[in-house]
C-alpha cells in the first residue's frame, strides 16, 4: 500500500517467510476492490542496509529476527494473518493497514494519493 500512496516518496523492503500473497486469493481481491493491484509484488530481503537507510522500520511480527540499529525508528504493526479468511474478514485487516500507512506517512509529512 506504500508505494500506492506515496509512489515517489517511499522505498520499501519486503521479508517474508510466509506464503506469497498469490497464494492469499482474498487479499489480492480486497487490494483490488480499492484500486491496489499487488499481484505482481514479489518479497525483498530485509538487508541490514535497507535497515540503516530507513528512516522507519515497519514490522509486522518479525520480532528478534529483524535487525535493529539504535537511533531508528521501529514500528511493529500487531495484525491478524488473513491466510485462509474470507474476504469480509480480510476488509477489516486492509482498511487497518491503510489507516496505519496513512497515518505513517502523515507523520514523515509525506503526501498521500487519496
Amino acid at each position: 500500500m506504500l508505494t500506492s500512496f506515496a509512489p515517489d516518496a517511499v522505498v520499501r523492503h519486503l521479508r517474508h517467510e510466509g506464503p506469497l500473497m498469490s497464494d492469499k486469493p482474498s487479499v489480492l481481491f480486497v487490494c483490488v476492490q480499492v484500486g491496489i493491484d499487488i499481484s505482481a509484488e514479489v518479497p525483498k530481503t530485509l538487508t541490514v542496509d535497507a535497515v540503516k537507510e530507513s528512516d522507519v522500520c515497519v514490522t509486522m511480527g518479525c520480532g528478534d529476527t529483524c535487525p535493529v540499529f539504535p537511533g531508528k525508528r521501529y514500528l511493529d504493526w500487531t495484525l491478524d494473518d488473513p491466510a485462509g479468511r474470507t474476504v469480509d474478514d480480510v476488509r477489516p485487516i486492509r482498511d487497518d493497514i491503510e489507516r496505519r500507512v496513512r497515518g505513517l506517512l502523515d507523520d514523515l509529512g509525506v503526501p498521500a494519493r487519496h
